[in-house]
């Protein structure tokens, strides 16, 4: 009886050692993803359109595809969010400029971009796996669902966007700032040291 015992045990154990060396390596291959910002979205936006095509060519799923799309209009608002609602509660971190003579904070947003695009990534292998299964294959009338997919993003967005406007906030940065030092003098420094 104790061989049973022991037997589970090491069974147990080498269950979670493969489990923690598996969950080290999709981690390890995660982090190199993460420079690769435009190549990432273009995977996601394949990942997306596959999505699309399965959802057309079964003609259903619509539900899922539905509850997708809430899931994606909840991670866009915690993208275009800042991290420290003005309007809210007064914390220790860092708060948006209300005034032109405020100092200056960056933009940080509640969801980053990263995380945004692993969301959006496992959002869309999620759904594109319920597609086999014919359980979530609910009949619905899919325009009216559309519809109303349709209203929420516009009320939603136009809600964040007055936010955007009221707090002066834009979400968007296209990078840092890059100055043009002085090119003159260098080049003029070149063509003095070949008169030498």
């Amino acid at each position: 009886m104790e061989g049973t015992g022991g037997d589970s045990s090491s069974s147990t154990a080498s269950l979670n050692q493969w489990r923690h060396d598996s969950s080290r390596i999709f981690q390890f291959y995660l982090d190199k993803t993460t420079p690769h910002l435009v190549y990432r979205w273009i995977g996601t936006f394949v990942l997306a359109i596959l999505y699309a095509l399965r959802v057309y060519y079964v003609q259903g799923f619509y539900i899922v595809s539905y509850g997708l799309g809430i899931y994606m209009l909840n991670l866009l608002i915690g993208f275009l969010s800042p991290l420290v609602d003005p309007e809210m509660e007064p914390s220790d971190g860092p708060l948006l400029p209300t005034k032109g003579s405020d100092e200056f904070k960056p933009f940080i947003r509640r969801l980053p971009e990263f995380k945004f695009w692993y969301a959006t990534t496992k959002a869309f292998c999620i759904a594109f796996c319920m597609t086999f299964f014919s359980m979530f294959d609910v009949p619905v009338f899919w325009p009216i669902l559309l519809c109303y997919w349709f209203v929420l993003f516009f009320l939603t967005m136009k809600r964040q966007i007055m936010h955007m406007i009221k707090h002066k906030y834009i979400p968007f940065s296209m990078g840092k700032q890059k100055y043009s030092g002085k090119k003159q003098s260098s080049a003029s420094s070149g063509s003095n040291s070949r008169a030498d």
